[in-house]
């Protein structure tokens, strides 16, 4: 199921995949509506892997509704896959994707061949937020960068520089030009971060996991934050490791609150996108399985890199079950 509007699929990429699959089924979506009648298709019909062609928002679209259809019908989950198609794609760094474009297609021929053989796969736990499931979302700094990049590609599709629109140039632009300058001006929001679920752990130094439970209802943080985010994955899009301790226990996601300024972000840029960056003045991190985050004045909010308008309020947490998903860099499972 490929995202119809995704930078990378084209009438080309389309025909190649149709070429590629060899009969197998491709449906293309173009609207969350589409994406809901094709999940009721898929489900229906018991498709044992549903690969997803597009980017982070693709995929959390797509997962969101086909697990929303088999809990409706009461039956198993598929495996998914993911075919690297998108501009973000965190999740390619998790699996080992190939970059699907260019070169005629080989690296999407090359994934889908290893699917065909039967290529590893491995449990990867979801958040819940707001009746979507995703592997990440976030309040504050990263939200707002998503709604800036959003604007810049609208303002660059208009130009000389449309072919480089919706991607990387994007969000340079956005990120100088908007995103950090406004962060040298603006005071940050007030948060509030209560654990709503199981023991949640503080994440020290070196990644050294705390001893001490912090119960249900235990006020995890309390004061100003630049951004407020959770993961069940390491990466961000383009391999920026933002959730360093996010696979340390597949039973919880990572929290990361952070109340870092530009000129240090800026500063010691390589670090903290390498993920190695550690500064307990200005990062608290956290293992947790459901938390409620108020920020006040509301701020910009993402699910899986889509904006999904301002919140003063969030509740999130791990999905009840674990998805099966494609991981290339899994060793082929017996037959």
């Amino acid at each position: 199921m490929v995202n119809g509007r995704a930078k990378s699929v084209t009438s080309e990429v389309i025909a190649t995949l149709d070429q590629i699959l060899k009969g197998g089924d491709l449906f293309v979506s173009r609207s969350v509506r589409d994406a809901r009648e094709i999940a009721k298709t898929l489900v229906s019909r018991g498709y044992d892997t549903v690969l997803t062609g597009g980017g982070d928002g693709t995929f959390t679209v797509v997962v969101t509704e086909v697990v929303r259809e088999a809990r409706a019908a009461g039956v198993a989950l598929p495996r998914f896959g993911l075919l690297h198609l998108g501009t973000g794609n965190s999740l390619a760094w998790v699996v080992g994707a190939s970059k699907s474009i260019g070169r005629g297609g080989k690296g999407l021929a090359a994934d889908i061949q290893r699917l065909q053989e039967d290529a590893g796969s491995r449990s990867l736990r979801l958040i819940e937020v707001e009746g979507n499931i995703s592997p990440f979302c976030g309040l504050g700094a990263d939200a707002t960068l998503v709604q800036d990049y959003t604007l810049a590609k609208e303002r660059l599709s208009t130009t000389i520089l449309k072919p480089f629109a919706a991607g990387p140039f994007s969000y340079f632009v956005a990120a100088v030009t908007k995103t950090l300058p406004r962060f040298l001006v603006t005071e940050m929001p007030h948060c509030r971060v209560v654990n709503r679920g199981a023991d949640a752990f503080r994440v020290g130094a070196k990644g050294h996991v705390s001893s001490d439970p912090l119960g249900e209802g235990a006020v995890l943080y309390e004061g100003p934050a630049r951004i407020v985010a959770l993961s069940t994955i390491p990466y961000y899009g383009f391999g920026f490791r933002m959730f360093p301790f996010a696979d340390e226990r597949e039973d919880r996601m990572q929290l990361r609150i952070s109340t870092i300024r530009t000129i240090p972000f800026i500063k010691n840029f390589k670090e903290i996108w390498r993920g190695s960056y550690e500064n307990s003045e200005m990062i608290a991190d956290f293992l947790v399985e459901k938390v409620s985050i108020e920020m006040d004045p509301p701020n910009p909010f993402q699910i899986g890199g889509d904006p999904h308008g301002m919140r003063g309020e969030v509740v999130a947490g791990l999905m009840p079950e674990a998805i099966r998903i494609v991981d290339y860099y899994a060793p082929p499972s017996a037959n």
